[in-house]
């Protein structure tokens, strides 16, 4: 009886969080639409660059609305169920509330997996493609390689960045100089490149010139690197903390602190990323208070208007609370969990309450 009641449950409870995943999408993507149209014309950016971004996009925003999807889908079928008086027929069956909540889990033990599956399989790879389509078009005389490297053309000068790390500074830069007549005359490697005072500075430059017949190589500790480039054209190739997935996160953080940088941004994430399914599991035990409570009132609209504000408010304020953790300096990991144990304080409360 308990297997056929969670096959049950689990079916209405992933169909409807499947129209509400359609929904959210549909007005989201609608959404990043209208708000690319404002890069729209810039270099080569054009519509076709514009919808390639905007759909690979979309598993992005998958991830980021599982929560709330969860917690709608969850009311939504719940609150169908009531108004049928499934429930109360449940209730007189001598099915408890805390069973009602395992078959709920047990359905948000897949939505977990699902999410855990597009955010470390799916969209690292389309995150990546996106950003790379839109930053291409827009810097025509850029190209990044899929090691997150960045190839660039300063008049008969190509260069070769290997990294571009979040204070802006450079790794691995390489310097490959022509003559008028395309042959090569001049060969620099570089360890690091760093913006002050207006001017590039290269450390541990590696320095080979290429004669007729000959060459010269040269060690020089820094020099100035006289360039067109501007460090606010490059920031757009940083590499995104979205970009990753969780385990190439923690390696690229560790690669971060070695080399002296702010990790704070990708250590939110990264943590972010671990919660997700424990999020999604506590959204769905909050929709089970909402629509019991509702249902003793009889008021099952009510009910749903409550979670979809619920639902909208955890999304914004799990958005904004990230800006605010970052401002102030809170422990990423503090900053990550503070909401999903505010829901989950909250749901428990109004557990017991019906119990």
């Amino acid at each position: 009886m308990m297997r056929t009641l969670d096959i049950y449950i689990g079916r209405n409870v992933m169909q409807q969080t499947m129209v509400v995943f359609a929904v959210l999408l549909g007005l989201f993507t609608f959404i990043s639409f209208i708000d690319e149209l404002g890069d729209l014309g810039t270099g080569d950016y054009g519509i076709v660059q514009l919808i390639q971004f905007v759909v690979l996009s979309i598993p992005m925003l998958v991830y980021e609305v599982f929560p709330m999807a969860a917690l709608l889908g969850c009311i939504l079928a719940l609150s169908a169920m009531a108004r049928d008086s499934e429930l109360v027929v449940m209730r007189a069956a001598g099915i408890s509330i805390n069973r009602l909540v395992i078959s709920v889990l047990k359905v948000g033990a897949i939505l977990a997996i699902g999410a855990i599956a597009i955010g470390e399989l799916v969209t690292p790879f389309t995150e990546d493609k996106a950003l790379k389509i839109k930053n291409e078009s827009m810097q025509g005389n850029l190209r990044q390689q899929s090691d997150f490297g960045v190839w660039m053309r300063d008049e008969d000068t190509y260069v070769k960045i290997g990294e571009v790390l979040p204070d802006l500074s450079l790794l691995d830069v390489k310097i490959f100089e022509f003559d008028e007549a395309g042959r090569l005359r001049a060969l620099s490697s570089a360890e690091q490149g760093q913006y002050v005072n207006n001017r590039w500075t290269l450390t541990g430059l590696n320095r080979t010139q290429i004669f007729a017949e000959s060459s010269n190589s040269a060690v020089i500790e820094a020099a100035y690197w006289n360039t067109e480039v501007d460090p606010a054209i490059l920031q757009v190739f940083l590499i995104q903390p979205e970009q990753l997935s969780a385990w190439q996160l923690y390696k690229y953080i560790d690669h971060l602190d070695a080399n002296k940088q702010d990790t704070a941004n990708y250590e939110l994430v990264f943590w972010q990323k671990i919660i997700v399914p424990f999020t999604t599991a506590v959204m769905l035990m909050l929709a089970i208070p909402f629509v019991f409570v509702q249902t003793r009132g009889g008021g099952l609209g009510r009910s749903l208007f409550i979670g979809i504000m619920v639902g909208l408010g955890f999304f914004v304020v799990n958005k904004s609370f990230t800006y605010f953790v970052l401002l102030y300096n809170i422990p990423p990991l503090f900053g990550a969990i503070s909401p999903t144990l505010v829901v989950l304080l909250i749901s428990t409360s109004l557990l017991r309450k019906l119990n």
